[in-house]
């Protein structure tokens, strides 16, 4: 049995359906995040889960039991919202402390358990700063040390980091995955970062109009998305229109004079898709992709190219590593394996039988 399961939770406004039918099961201990555009439903689901908001229809359990009828204090759970919603007159153990007054702990109890959980975010020196004293990050370690410290069945998580600025976000996704690990709390991140997604959970729920498009561990998503949606939604992709044809049990996929062999493949027209980084250059010959650089981006540790091919342009990613790199105008070959592509039925732009 799942630790949490959302059957056919659906919640609408009108006739507008917020979240439709979405159907979600999350293991105990799992870090899972609610990916996807500014719309899509990821902070109404979240909502239903802590009861601030009520479904239209499907059931929420957790742990077996089930929780819609049930107030949102007494389920258990612990939420840090995008805005930390601290206290600005109390200092950080009073933030800390106050879940545990409410729930009439005692107060030696009270001041361990405070002080473990300041403690456990790394701010064991910062008892007595009121919010105002502290930095963004360390706000947002003090809201989740309010969270934990109640020792909630699971941990919401509003969109936490959204108001740190860059290099701090990073630190912070590598500080709060390793103390949901160390802590093994049932965590639920509502994000629209597909890096932020994909650097913490064991799964992402890709959610779209209120469903969810595809529920996979972050690196089956990326390398196998379920839909264009996801394609495009997780990261940099290219979409390649081609053709499919089965001979006996083999599959030839074209994309220009450039062939690959499939397992299956669709007959006919098709899209191919195949992400930025798994596309190398090579000298042209014949049946390769042949193309012109059109534009070149120095960003680091990696150069971002736009190609211009006859079946269109093609963004490429390649790791700077230090040697030379094509130059604008130049004319390379693009070059990918078939296990980097992945391809659906569709209508091939301008092409007939044999390429796009």
């Amino acid at each position: 049995m799942p630790f949490l399961h959302l059957d056919q939770l659906t919640k609408r406004y009108g006739d507008h359906a917020a979240v439709d039918r979405l159907t979600v099961s999350v293991e105990q201990g799992e870090f899972v995040s609610l990916l996807g555009p500014s719309g899509c439903g990821k902070t109404t689901t979240l909502q239903m889960i802590a009861g601030f908001v009520e479904p239209t229809a499907g059931a929420i359990a957790l742990a077996g039991k089930a929780l819609n009828a049930v107030q949102p204090n007494r389920r258990g759970l612990g939420v840090v919202f995008q805005s930390y919603a601290l206290f600005p007159h109390m200092t950080a153990a009073q933030n800390v402390a106050f879940g545990l007054e409410m729930q009439g702990v005692g107060r030696a109890e009270r001041d361990k358990r405070v002080a473990d959980a300041l403690a456990l975010v790394g701010l064991a020196g910062f008892a007595d700063r009121h919010p105002r004293r502290l930095s963004g990050g360390q706000q947002q370690r003090v809201a989740l040390a309010r969270a934990l410290v109640i020792r909630p069945h699971m941990l919401l998580l509003d969109e936490p980091l959204s108001n740190l600025d860059a290099k701090l976000r990073e630190e912070m996704q590598i500080e709060l995955r390793a103390i949901q690990r160390s802590v093994g709390t049932t965590t639920i991140l509502v994000t629209h970062d597909q890096a932020e997604a994909m650097a913490l959970s064991d799964r992402i729920v890709i959610m779209n109009h209120g469903r969810a498009e595809q529920i996979a561990a972050p690196q089956e998503a990326y390398e196998r998305p379920a839909s264009a949606f996801v394609a495009g939604f997780l990261g940099k992709t290219n979409e390649l229109h081609g053709w499919g044809s089965t001979d006996g049990g083999a599959a030839t996929v074209a994309i220009g004079p450039a062939r690959w062999t499939f397992q299956r493949a669709p007959d006919g027209p098709l899209v191919a898709t195949v992400r930025p980084e798994k596309i190398a250059f090579a000298a042209p010959a014949a049946g390769t992709l042949d193309g012109v650089v059109r534009t070149r981006i120095f960003q680091g540790n990696h150069w971002l190219y736009r190609v211009d091919t006859p079946v269109g342009g093609v963004f490429v990613i390649r790791q700077n590593a230090g040697g030379a790199m094509p130059a604008e105008g130049e004319t390379v070959a693009l070059v990918w394996s078939a296990e980097h592509m992945t391809v659906r039925p569709g209508e091939a732009a301008g092409a007939g039988k044999g390429g796009a």
